[in-house]
């Protein structure tokens, strides 16, 4: 979709199309409320300022909208409206081993465990061993900097499904 395909969506239309970038309810009626943009770039640059002045929880009801790294069944079933995204982003998972597969569900259900989310990493062009072991050396994290770091995770797979949103 171009962007002026976007900038004449009705509010509701943009509205869902937004939704499949991040699934934070208030950034996608903070940032529908801003447009027309005259360019992508005006958008990537409200899309973050509104992502980073939003608030704790709204970041844990972005990070709600992901499947967990390598969960095949939750890409299918929960996520069909971004699973084809999520799938590409996650494409180096689907050919791990089932030593990796393992390891990555149980340090998953410990990082929930930890800090209350799953795991969020921007995982295009990550192998699964490296998001394996980001994953373990964020469990050492302390929460307040590990929401941080999420957070900043979560910017990122927005600014990608915006571009990508944008070339469809």
């Amino acid at each position: 979709m171009a962007l002026s395909e976007l900038n004449d969506a009705a509010p509701a239309a943009r509205a869902g199309a937004l939704a499949t970038c991040c699934g934070a309810p208030a950034w996608v009626a903070a940032l529908n409320q801003q447009f027309p943009f005259a360019a992508a770039a005006a958008l990537f640059a409200a899309a973050d300022r509104v992502w980073y002045g939003l608030t704790e929880a709204d970041w844990r009801a972005a990070f709600a909208h992901h499947p967990k790294i390598g969960d095949v069944d939750a890409l299918r079933e929960k996520f069909a409206s971004t699973a084809a995204w999520a799938a590409g982003e996650q494409g180096a998972v689907r050919q791990a081993s089932e030593a990796t597969l393992g390891a990555l569900a149980a340090g998953n259900a410990a990082y929930e465990q930890r800090f209350g989310y799953i795991f969020i990493v921007c995982a295009t062009g990550r192998s699964a061993d490296e998001m394996l072991a980001l994953l373990r050396a964020r469990l050492a994290n302390a929460p307040a900097d590990e929401i941080r770091i999420a957070m900043g995770e979560q910017a990122k797979i927005t600014r990608l499904r915006l571009e990508k949103l944008l070339a469809a």
